[in-house]
């Protein structure tokens, strides 16, 4: 958590059930979004990363 409350940006990737699910935390707001193929989360949680400026996103 920053210093004025606000959460630090992150991605997170975790695979469940047989889906991947990709967590984008950034500011006020928390998204979800789900993929059938690890390839494509992956994917998704990289140009997110890159947006975001991070230097790397967590696989839980």
């Amino acid at each position: 958590m920053l210093p004025n409350g606000k959460v630090s940006p992150c991605i997170e990737v975790v695979e469940a059930c047989g889906e991947w699910f990709v967590r984008m935390v950034e500011e006020d707001q928390e998204v979800t979004r789900s993929f059938e193929l690890k390839s494509f989360a992956l994917a998704f949680a990289e140009g997110q990363r890159i947006r975001l400026g991070l230097a790397e996103f967590k696989r839980l």
